[in-house]
C-alpha cells in the first residue's frame, strides 16, 4: 500500500511523500488565507465607519417625528414655533442669535460640517466638497440682495456663517453692487464662473444662469470625487450623487420649458453622467416642446411615474413646484434605501443628511405658514415634504 502511494506521488512529479505533503499544506494555507481575507474584507470596510455612525445615529434620534411636527403646525403663531424650538438644544443656540430661517440653515450647515469632519478618509473628499453648498448659497443670496437693493443688515440676515468663504463674508455683505461682489471674490474658485454669468443675470434679471452655473460647478466636482468607487461605500455615495444630478438637471429643464427657453439657453448648465439620465437622454429632454413632452420623454426611468403624478397639479397651477417636490422626495427615498442597505457603512451618514435636509425644509414651511395669513394647520400639513 505504502509503495503504491509512493509510486502515485512520484508519478505526479514529487520526489517524496514529504514534498507532496508540504505542497498540500501550502495549498491549504493559501486557500485558508483567501477565505479569511474574503470574509474579513467587508468587516474591515465597515470598521472606519463605526465611530462616525455612532455620532450620526445619536443625531438621527433627535430628528423631529410626526407628532412633534404636528405640535408645531398647531402653534398659534411664529413665536410659539420659536419657543418650541428653544426646547431643543440643537436649535436653541441659534434661535435667539439669528432670524428663524437663518437659524434653521445654520443648524443644517453645522451637521454637514460634522459629517465632513468625522467621515472616513475614502469618502471625506465628497463630504468636504458638499460643504461648498454654503459658499454657493451665500453667493446667490448676496447677489440677489444687491440686485434687490437690500441694506447691510437685511443682506447679513441671508448669509449662513459656514463654508470656506467665511473670511470674505464681511466684504461680500458690504459690497455696494454685484460688480463689487465679483471683486470681493477675486482669486476664489467662483470668480471665473460668475464672470461668465453675471452679465446675463444683470441683463435679463433671470436667476437661472446664476443658480444653474453654480449648482453645476458643485455637482460636477462631487461627481469627480466619486468617479471611481473603491468599495461598496463609495459606490453607494456615487449612486446618491448621481440621483442629485438627475434631479437638478430635470428641475432646470422643467423650469426652462415654463419660461420658454430654448435648447441653447440651457445646454451649458446641464450635467452629464447622472444616475439614470445619460447625455443622449438629456438632449432629447431639452429638445422637448413643453413640460408634458419632458415627462413623456422620461418613459422607462424611475422619474416618469413620479412626475406624471404631479402633472395634474402643474396643469392647475402652472407651477413646477410639485415636480420639484417629487424630485426632492426621490433623492430622500434614495438616501433612505442606501441607509437601510448599508447600515454599517456610509449609509447612515447619507440617510442622516438627507433626513436633516427634509426636516429643515418642513420647518421652513411651518414658519412660512405661521408668518403669512391664510394658512390653516391642515393646509400647512399638506405642504410638508
Amino acid at each position: 500500500m505504502a509503495e503504491d502511494i509512493t509510486s502515485l506521488v512520484t508519478g505526479l512529479g514529487f520526489p517524496s511523500i514529504e514534498a507532496f505533503l508540504a505542497v498540500m499544506v501550502l495549498i491549504i494555507a493559501v486557500f485558508g488565507v483567501i477565505v479569511v481575507i474574503s470574509t474579513i474584507r467587508p468587516v474591515l470596510s465597515m470598521f472606519p465607519y463605526t465611530y462616525p455612525n455612532a455620532r450620526v445615529r445619536a443625531r438621527i434620534g433627535r430628528i423631529f417625528n410626526d407628532k412633534q411636527f404636528q405640535e408645531m403646525i398647531e402653534a398659534t403663531n411664529i413665536e410659539e414655533v420659536k419657543n418650541y424650538l428653544r426646547g431643543y438644544p440643537d436649535y436653541a443656540k441659534y434661535i435667539d442669535q439669528y432670524p428663524l430661517e437663518k437659524a434653521l440653515d445654520t443648524q443644517l450647515a453645522e451637521n454637514y460640517d460634522l459629517v465632513a469632519r468625522i467621515t472616513p478618509e475614502n469618502s471625506r473628499e465628497a463630504f468636504k466638497f458638499l460643504l461648498k453648498k454654503w459658499d454657493i448659497q451665500n453667493i446667490k443670496s448676496i447677489i440677489i440682495a444687491k440686485k434687490a437693493g437690500l441694506n447691510h443688515e437685511e443682506t447679513l440676515d441671508l448669509v449662513i456663517p459656514f463654508g470656506e468663504l467665511s473670511d470674505k463674508l464681511d466684504a461680500l455683505v458690504d459690497a455696494e453692487d454685484v460688480n463689487e461682489v465679483l471683486s470681493a471674490l477675486e482669486g476664489t474658485e467662483y470668480t471665473p464662473i460668475l464672470e461668465d454669468v453675471i452679465p446675463t443675470y444683470q441683463e435679463t434679471g433671470m436667476l437661472l444662469p446664476l443658480e444653474a452655473s453654480l449648482d453645476k460647478y458643485l455637482l460636477e466636482n462631487l461627481l469627480r470625487t466619486v468617479t471611481t468607487p473603491e468599495d461598496d461605500n463609495t459606490a453607494y455615495l456615487k449612486t446618491y450623487v448621481g440621483n442629485m444630478v438627475d434631479g437638478t438637471n430635470l428641475k432646470i429643464i422643467l423650469r426652462a420649458k415654463v419660461d420658454g427657453l430654448k435648447f441653447e439657453d440651457i445646454e451649458p448648465y446641464m450635467i452629464s453622467d447622472g444616475y439614470q439620465i445619460r447625455e443622449w437622454k438629456l438632449k432629447d429632454l431639452m429638445e422637448a416642446e413643453d413640460v408634458a413632452g419632458v415627462v413623456s420623454g422620461l418613459e422607462g426611468t424611475e422619474y416618469a411615474p413620479l412626475l406624471a403624478e404631479s402633472m395634474a397639479t402643474y396643469n392647475e397651477t402652472g407651477s413646477i413646484g410639485a415636480f420639484e417636490t417629487a424630485l426632492d422626495n426621490h433623492v430622500v427615498e434614495t438616501a433612505k434605501k442606501i441607509s437601510l442597505k448599508n447600515q454599517f457603512g456610509i449609509g447612515p451618514m447619507i440617510g442622516f443628511l438627507s433626513r436633516k435636509e427634509k426636516e429643515i425644509k418642513n420647518l421652513k414651511i411651518i414658519a412660512r405658514g405661521k408668518r403669512e395669513e391664510g394658512y390653516t394647520p391642515a393646509m400647512i400639513k399638506e405642504m410638508l415634504v
